[in-house]
């Protein structure tokens, strides 16, 4: 069995060393209930800040959220327990630069904890950052843009004209780009995309994603009754452990398949890649263990020739900024993913200046760090642990 390495091994080298992990549960109202195939109606998302303390008073933000579906049973309880109870020890006293061997002492210490260390993670980078006074994606090799366009998500609604008036809000706000969320009603997913196809005409991509929530015959079923609608790929119609199925859709139809649930670490991507089960890939800050461990995704699925969807829970300007650095220092293409969907979606922001939008757009903020510093007293008021 593995074991943690010697925190002897890992030594500060600049001076700063880490003093305490504070953990703060957030519960963030959405501005309209969201609805997706697997799981009711959301109300609200639950998110957990992460601040790294050190003793130069320099401090590190990182986001996850509890998000309590497919491939994700934690709480805001079981987050804060093991961030404090088992991750604190192998961060406390190092180097916010010893980033590496202390992912790897957290991975070791729980296995598949990649919601926990996905604030961990994010916190040290945000430190990194402070430290030298750059911003995280000069950390990561430089800067390639300054900003990426998203995609507007649209929940299931019970009326279709409902779905086509926030479609259509979308797209005067400058969206070109629609993930549609399906996966309920099969016969209302393929009339809302046909009337969404017809609406906004052919310069507009559209995506379904059913979360995981269809079996084989009634995805096949849906996906041949779509293929008409020149739809540019469908997100994980299939539970997270139906590689074997989603590989055998693939060659059944032929909208090109994306992977998102089934994905959490190097290795699930590599049995998807090795299936051919999947030609698109989504990655969550969250989901995927924060920014460390996504750009290392990244560079698999790009390798395989896979196409990369930006992609995030709702979330606070926190977590969008860490897909939003990566993707400033990615030199390949991206795709227009949800990313920045908690932006739109969520009914407050945790900093005090939220990322700036152009439409579509997500400007990459200036300063050191995310370039982010956190509202206080929208902290307060947003906290859910007293």
């Amino acid at each position: 069995m593995n074991k943690p390495h010697e925190p002897a091994l890992v030594r500060a080298d600049v001076g700063v060393n880490i003093t305490r992990v504070e953990t703060i549960p957030l519960r963030i109202p959405l501005r309209t209930p969201f609805k997706i195939a697997n799981g009711p109606e959301r109300p609200a998302v639950e998110v957990m800040l992460v601040r790294l303390h050190t003793d130069q008073g320099l401090v590190g933000i990182g986001e996850t959220q509890a998000w309590r579906r497919q491939g994700s049973s934690e709480t805001l309880i079981t987050l804060d327990a093991t961030i404090q109870r088992h991750f604190a020890p192998h961060i406390v006293g190092h180097s916010p630069f010893a980033l590496p061997l202390i992912m790897e002492n957290l991975a070791a210490s729980i296995y598949h904890s990649l919601y926990a260390q996905a604030a961990v993670a994010d916190a040290l980078y945000d430190l990194q950052g402070k430290i030298l006074g750059v911003p995280v994606h000069l950390l990561l090799g430089g800067s390639y843009r300054d900003k990426l366009a998203g995609c507007a998500a649209l929940s299931i609604k019970p009326e279709r004209e409902q779905t086509l008036t926030g479609a259509q809000e979308y797209y005067d706000q400058g969206f070109r780009s629609f993930t549609v969320k399906i996966g309920v009603n099969p016969r209302d997913d393929e009339h809302n995309v046909r009337a969404l196809r017809e609406r906004l005409g052919d310069d507009v991509v559209i995506r379904v994603d059913a979360n995981a929530g269809m079996d084989y015959d009634g995805a096949l079923a849906l996906l041949k009754k779509l293929e008409p609608y020149d739809l540019d790929a469908a997100e994980q119609l299939l539970p997270l452990w139906d590689v074997d199925g989603m590989a055998e859709l693939a060659r059944h139809v032929s909208i090109p398949l994306m992977a998102d649930e089934c994905v959490a670490t190097d290795h699930d991507l590599i049995h998807v890649i090795k299936k051919r089960a999947a030609t698109v890939m989504q990655t969550k800050v969250a989901k995927n263990g924060g920014l460390w461990r996504m750009h290392k995704l990244w560079c698999i699925a790009a390798a395989a020739g896979m196409r990369i969807f930006p992609g995030n829970h709702p979330a606070t300007s926190i977590a969008t900024a860490s897909v939003l650095h990566l993707a400033a220092a990615w030199a390949g293409p991206l795709l227009e993913g949800p990313f920045a969907v908690g932006l739109s979606l969520l009914d407050a922001d945790v900093v005090t200046e939220p990322l700036r939008r152009d439409g579509p757009f997500v400007h990459l903020p200036a300063g050191a760090g995310w370039g982010l510093t956190l509202d206080e007293d929208r902290i307060r008021h947003l906290r859910c642990d007293s």
